[in-house]
């Protein structure tokens, strides 16, 4: 079978999409394996200077990712202490992702503001085991509320929150992730705090005209990450203290919305590439059993792309083998098998020309040994718009998972 297949570089990537979309989404397979994160980075930097793309947004804490945009942008601390800080899943260990940082740096010296690369997280403050305090980006946005508005329009002050709050470890509590009544979810405290987060929230719209003539569009532009925040985060510790059977897909779904508001909000200053696991960018739904109980959800890129149409498109990454993970090469029914058979080491195909290809073909999904590496499906060829294949992925640098 003839499979047209093009260079893995921007204007290739580009000429398979109607128009340059404001969310480019590239998605990747697993986690950990730097050679995906060499292959965004060097397809971020033609995007940038072929296309005007200017953001970056990787799946990470949109919260802590401010640490690395004040880096790249202003220069303010160290490489070292924006990947440390600036990144979370355990990321900031990577060296793309070091690579990635440093190059961003190096190309915004001397640059105007206007002209220069911005990155930018697409998660919640999230991790496996356990959500953070609202703490911080709740005493952040009233802080800001409160520089430009009356006490009276307030009503409550910081010391109020905070004794609401209580402590941080009550709400990082790791035992909370599996056991819901270790949750400060849902006591009357954390209601309170659910109501008062809306309340700012709501008060940021309200006052919208005053804000964006007193104070700067990047100050504005924090202040709704941080009510975006604080209020998906309370939402996540309330479905972290219940106990029913769809517990884990209510948690599932909200950190879903809480990607899809950091997108919409990228969206708005756009364009830009967005890059994370193949399952959060996809556009059809998502599945998963746990014991009994069929969970689905919708993910992050199929919300947006039902806002967005054609000013959201989705490349995902596919790969041959990961020998090192136990992955071997692909049966020759599968997507991968087929793609496998390409003399090129890295390419792109057109999904949807492809997926019309095979419409009479029989294709099984691929099925593999190690948890951490999902293949494609078949029967979703349709819904991306192109994929860029890897054949072998090498061993790399061990830095994932995180110790």
């Amino acid at each position: 079978m003839d499979i047209t297949t093009h260079a893995v570089d921007g204007a290739a990537v580009m000429s398979l999409l109607p128009a340059r979309p404001r969310l480019l989404a590239l998605g990747e397979p697993t986690h950990g394996e730097d050679v995906l994160l060499t292959v965004r980075n060097e397809l971020f930097r033609q995007l940038v200077e072929q296309e005007g793309y200017r953001t970056i947004a990787l799946e990470s804490d949109c919260v802590r990712a401010l640490v690395v945009d004040d880096y790249v942008t202003s220069g303010t601390g160290t490489l070292d202490d924006a990947l440390k800080r600036g990144f979370s899943h355990g990321f900031g260990a990577s060296p793309a992702n070091r690579q990635l940082v440093r190059w961003m740096r190096a190309y915004n010296d001397g640059r105007p503001s206007s002209d220069q690369v911005r990155f930018a997280g697409i998660d919640g403050p999230l991790e496996i085991t356990a959500a953070e305090s609202p703490r911080g980006a709740l005493i952040a946005l009233h802080r800001y509320l409160a520089s430009y508005l009356d006490a009276d329009l307030l009503g409550y002050d910081d010391q109020t929150l905070d004794r609401l709050l209580g402590t941080d470890e009550e709400w990082t509590n790791p035992a909370a992730m599996l056991d819901p009544s270790q949750s400060v979810g849902q006591t009357p405290e954390a209601a309170k705090l659910r109501q008062l987060a809306d309340e700012l929230a709501s008060l940021l719209d309200t006052e919208l005209p005053h804000l964006s003539a007193v104070s700067s569009p990047e100050d504005l532009e924090r202040a709704r990450l941080y009510a975006r925040t604080a209020v998906g985060l309370l939402r996540y510790h309330f479905w972290m203290a219940d106990a029913s059977p769809r517990r884990m897909e209510r948690l599932l779904r909200v950190r879903a919305s809480m990607m899809a508001a950091n997108l919409r909000a990228l969206a708005e200053r756009g364009p830009a590439l967005v890059f994370a696991h193949n399952a959060h960018l996809q556009r059809h739904k998502s599945t998963m059993r746990m014991g009994e109980v069929s969970l689905g959800w919708w993910s992050a890129g199929s919300i947006v792309g039902a806002d967005l149409g054609e000013d959201y498109a989705v490349v995902v990454t596919a790969v041959g083998t990961i020998r090192h993970r136990g992955v071997e090469a692909p049966p020759p029914d599968t997507v991968e098998g087929l793609l496998y058979t390409l003399p090129e080491e890295r390419c792109v195909a057109d999904a949807r020309r492809l997926a019309t290809f095979l419409s009479g073909v029989r294709l099984a999904p691929r099925e593999s040994p190690w948890h951490g590496y999902a293949p494609l499906d078949p029967a979703n060829l349709a819904a991306y718009d192109a994929i860029v294949f890897v054949k072998d992925v090498p061993e790399g640098p061990s830095w994932w998972p995180p110790a």
